[in-house]
């Protein structure tokens, strides 16, 4: 179990992610480089943000 160091909720690496969650993901680790540090609903509400606010990640 890890801490997710946004929202600080414990989480379980190993849990199913959603789709939303693995956009989450890549953005961890191509941009961001916090890979494996987030928990599920901030790498999904990340990955929603990036879609409205950030176009050129949507290509």
């Amino acid at each position: 179990m890890k801490n997710c160091t946004i929202c600080k909720k414990e989480f379980d690496e190993a849990d199913e992610r959603s789709d939303y969650a693995e956009a989450g993901e890549w953005l961890a680790g191509e941009v961001w480089q916090d890979e494996g540090e987030l928990c599920p609903l901030c790498l999904e509400n990340r990955a929603r943000l990036v879609m409205m606010y950030c176009p050129e990640y949507n290509s």
